[in-house]
C-alpha cells in the first residue's frame, strides 16, 4: 500500500484559508471518484475574498496539498510562488465577476453530458428535473479554444441565466453557492445527460412545456426544507 505524503501545511495563510483551499481538493477528488471527469481532466474553484481558490494545471488530485490550489485575484492577479492554474481559470473568473450569487464552479467532462455537448445537442425540458439547472433547458454553450478569453465570454453569456451548461465539443459546467451544492449539480447534469442519451436512442423525446415547466421551476423554490416554516 502506497504511504501517504505528509501534508505540509501552507506558510503564511490562515486556518480559514487552507480549510477553504482542502475543499477544493476534496470536490476535485469526488468529482473525479465519481466518474465525473477522468484522469487529471477538469477542474474546481470557489469564490475567495476578492478573487477565487482553483486547482492546479496538470496535477494529479490525490496528490494535492492546500498549498498547491491557486489563488487568482483581480484581473487575473497570481502570486510569483504560486503553482500555475488551471488552463480554464478564465472561464471560473469571469462566472465570478458576472453572477454574485456563485460561490463555487465544478466542470468536467463526464461521459454523457459529453457526448451530446460534442454532438451539439442541449439538455431540453424532457423531464421536469432539468429545472435543477435554473431554467426549462440546459443549453450548450458554442466552442471556442480551452483556455481562451472567448471560451470565457461564452460560459458567461451560457450561465447568465443558468446554473450549469454543456460546452460544446469539451464538457459541462456547473455552479452553486457552495462546493457540494456544485458538485451535486454537476452529478445531476450527468444523469440528466444519461437520460436523455437513451431517450433519443427511443427515438423523438416529448418535451414538456414552457407553462409546465414555469410550475415546476416556482415548486423547486420551495422544495425540501425551504419550505419549514413557511
Amino acid at each position: 500500500m502506497r504511504s501517504k505524503k505528509p501534508v505540509r501545511r501552507p506558510a503564511g495563510l490562515e486556518t480559514e484559508e487552507i480549510r477553504a483551499r482542502q475543499g477544493v481538493i476534496d470536490t476535485a477528488r469526488a468529482m473525479s471518484r465519481a466518474g465525473l471527469s477522468p484522469g487529471r481532466s477538469g477542474n474546481v474553484s470557489c469564490r475567495w475574498r476578492q478573487g477565487m481558490l482553483i486547482t492546479p494545471s496538470g496535477m494529479a488530485y490525490d496528490e494535492l496539498v492546500p498549498a498547491d490550489v491557486v489563488y487568482v485575484g483581480q484581473r487575473g492577479k497570481m502570486e510569483a510562488a504560486s503553482r500555475k492554474p488551471s488552463s480554464e481559470w478564465r472561464f471560473h473568473a469571469i462566472v465570478y465577476e458576472t453572477r454574485p450569487d456563485a460561490g463555487a464552479v465544478v466542470h468536467c467532462h463526464s461521459l454523457n453530458a459529453t457526448a451530446l455537448a460534442c454532438a451539439h445537442r442541449p439538455i431540453p425540458a424532457f423531464h421536469y428535473m432539468v429545472a435543477v439547472a435554473g431554467g426549462s433547458d440546459i443549453p450548450l454553450v458554442p466552442y471556442a479554444t480551452f483556455g481562451t478569453e472567448e471560451l470565457a465570454r461564452l460560459v458567461a453569456s451560457g450561465l447568465a441565466r443558468r446554473n450549469a451548461c454543456l460546452l460544446a465539443n469539451h464538457g459541462q459546467i456547473a455552479l452553486a453557492a457552495t462546493l457540494a451544492a456544485a458538485l451535486e449539480l454537476a452529478q445531476e447534469v450527468e444523469t440528466l445527460a444519461a437520460q436523455y442519451v437513451r431517450v433519443l436512442g427511443l427515438g423523438a423525446p416529448h418535451i414538456l412545456g414552457d407553462t409546465e415547466m414555469a410550475e415546476v421551476l416556482a415548486r423547486f423554490k420551495a422544495y425540501g426544507q425551504r419550505a419549514q416554516g413557511s
